[in-house]
């Protein structure tokens, strides 16, 4: 299968990645990968296309939909908000080690990495989501490196992203281990109310849509932005 992808002003043909597409065929069968640019970004991704029709899908599609949750065929809307903060404001990582928890589809450590960032190290359990990550980083031509295991991260980065990995509550718990793995953690989420930890400081709050448009309620549009307190 072929997709237009452009380098420069010049549109050009490219083959969409055998192996996500076969991952995405045992969940949703009937669709395919488009590679999209991001809103307000010069960043390139395979995600599922926009047009997907949902009205469609039998039963069986929308469980395996709701069990086994390809989560980087789409880019959530912390993870947009999260890029195009890093993009509007490099200083964060420009020249520093940074290492980008649950990382998905990668949009985070592309933006990292976009911005100067000197390592961007791109963590995700989900195999595939490190070969989206990888096929997305040839995309956007930058280099990351690539981890499965959060706890085998033998250092620590200057700096820890993280953006929409609080959707689950038992996923919490990583607020306390973040701080054994980065000097300083940024954390993006539009699902938790009434954040509250004493490691962390509420530091900005930006709009977002995740992408394609699931055309979410609006409440999960609005991202927060959390930092470790110095």
């Amino acid at each position: 299968m072929q997709a237009t992808h452009r380098i420069g002003s010049q549109p050009v043909s490219i083959q969409v990645p055998e192996m996500l597409l076969q991952a995405l065929h045992q969940v949703i069968p009937t669709t395919g990968l488009s590679c999209q640019r991001l809103p307000d970004t010069p960043i390139d991704l395979w995600l599922i296309p926009p047009d997907l029709p949902t009205e469609r899908m039998d039963d069986e599609v929308v469980r395996r939909i709701w069990n086994d949750t390809p989560y980087w065929i789409f880019c959530w809307a912390s993870g947009l908000a999260m890029a195009q903060w890093l993009l509007a404001e490099p200083q964060h990582v420009k020249d520093k080690v940074v290492l980008d928890f649950g990382a998905g589809s990668g949009v985070v450590a592309i933006a990292a990495k976009l911005a100067g960032a000197k390592r961007v190290i791109a963590c995700d359990i989900d195999p595939i989501s490190l070969i989206a990550c990888r096929e997305n980083a040839l995309l956007n031509q930058v280099e990351l490196e690539y981890l499965a295991d959060l706890y085998a991260f033998a250092e620590q980065a200057d700096v820890l992203l993280a953006a929409d990995v609080l959707y689950d509550q038992s996923n919490r718990f990583f607020l306390d281990e973040f701080l054994r793995f980065g000097k300083q953690v940024w954390v993006a989420d539009s699902r938790v109310k009434n954040f509250s930890h004493p490691a962390y400081e509420k530091m900005d709050e930006r709009s977002a849509t995740t992408w394609p448009d699931l055309d979410e309620a609006r409440e999960f549009r609005n991202v927060s932005f959390y930092r470790t307190i110095k």
